[in-house]
């Protein structure tokens, strides 16, 4: 007899997911005005309560070039506070489970990190970047990729000694939107080398949309199959063709147990405008329309997950609320589907029912419940050629 169960079909499959939330760092780089710093600290807190564990909260890069980060100081000072302390030990949650990392792209950025340390505000995890298309990484960086895989491991060294791990980012994986078509086994090759300067974890990371599920599905496979385990492994997906939720579950199916997203879909390439001023930014957009980037949203990812029978953690009524109240932040309707919506309906929606079912099904001789003729075999028949 046939197995219909799904992790008979799909054995890799997770029985529970981390799911992180990069609304604040991701999301938001890519506004162009700026949100506010109570606005930020607002959901990084209210996230965090509602199941988050793992969370990006602001870019460590020079104000100069992404303005939106000029509060990184006030955010990170904010969740190393008493009061954000207070709220969570009255919440029933551990302070100490919570994981907040900054983006440093730079030596610099990683510097100032270990500088908050010192004065108890920094974050918990650093994370710097690859592309596997040298040209799409000198784009954002402005090096070339030897120069930067030694300051990598230099910073490595700095953040271990501080006492923070560093997160290696493997992006382009799946194409580049510079150079085009990239191969995954030069991602496989990046994520060794990470792994070898002394990298804690890696995201891999499909920067613009690129990825299909059936080359997720292959590109997660091969790198659990030569490195086995998952914990390892990040997937952070973009969405420019409404596919992202495809490539979560191509990967699911693989066995990768984690995930990260943003509200409403939010984020992309940081802004190379803010409020009234040109910025520098990472220069031109590479978008046709920045309006229709960002990441998978993270109400529709755990929507999904719960609906699989997936654990998650999260609230996932407060974050649909909180899904509608970022709508109101950036002051636009964002691409949520289950913020729209709602979850789906296990009791229905009895007030769309068309009156008078019951006592039509009484005139005829009908009883409750009763969906076959009288005349009808008990089970269904099936014609000879159908068998």
């Amino acid at each position: 007899m046939k197995s219909h169960d799904y992790w008979s079909i799909f054995p890799r499959m997770p029985r529970r997911v981390e799911v992180g939330d990069i609304t604040i760092r991701d999301g938001f780089q890519h506004e162009e005005k700026f949100i506010s710093t109570a606005a930020k600290i607002y959901y990084a807190e209210e996230m965090i309560l509602a199941g988050c564990r793992n969370m990006e909260v602001t870019n460590l890069g020079s104000p100069a070039g992404i303005p939106q980060f000029r509060d990184a100081e006030e955010v990170l000072a904010y969740l190393r506070g008493e009061r954000f302390r207070k709220r969570c030990e009255k919440a029933g949650v551990d302070v100490g489970s919570i994981t907040i990392t900054a983006v440093t792209i730079r030596e610099k950025a990683v510097d100032q990190a270990i500088e908050l340390s010192k004065r108890g505000i920094g974050p918990d995890r650093l994370l710097m970047m690859v592309s596997t298309d040298e040209e799409h990484h000198f784009a954002n960086s402005g090096t070339t990729l030897p120069e930067y895989w030694r300051e990598a491991e230099r910073c490595i060294r700095k953040c271990r000694d501080a006492g923070m791990t560093m997160c290696g980012t493997v992006s382009t994986i799946w194409g580049s939107p510079i150079s085009g078509a990239t191969r995954l086994e030069d991602a496989v090759e990046f994520t060794k080398r990470w792994l070898e300067i002394g990298a804690s974890d890696i995201e891999h990371a499909d920067h613009d949309g690129s990825a299909s599920a059936a080359e997720v599905y292959r590109y997660f496979s091969m790198i659990l199959d030569e490195m086995p385990y998952p914990e390892v492994h990040l997937a952070h997906f973009h969405e420019t063709k409404r596919v992202a939720s495809a490539s979560v579950l191509a990967a699911l199916q693989a066995g990768i147990v984690r995930y990260e997203g943003t509200f409403g879909g939010l984020g992309g390439q940081p802004a190379n405008f803010l409020d009234d001023t040109p910025v520098r930014g990472t220069g031109a957009y590479y978008y046709r329309d920045p309006r229709y980037v960002g990441l998978n949203c993270i109400e529709d990812l755990l929507v999904m997950i719960d609906e699989l029978g997936i654990e998650h953690g999260y609230n996932i009524d407060r974050v649909l609320e909180l899904g509608r109240f970022m709508e109101k932040t950036v002051g636009r309707r964002l691409r949520s589907e289950a913020v729209a919506n709602g979850r789906t309906a296990k009791d229905g929606h009895r007030e769309f029912a068309r009156p008078g079912l019951k006592p039509r099904k009484e005139k005829l001789g009908e009883t409750t419940g009763q969906i076959w003729p009288d005349e009808w075999s008990e089970t269904p028949q099936l014609p000879e050629q159908y068998r």
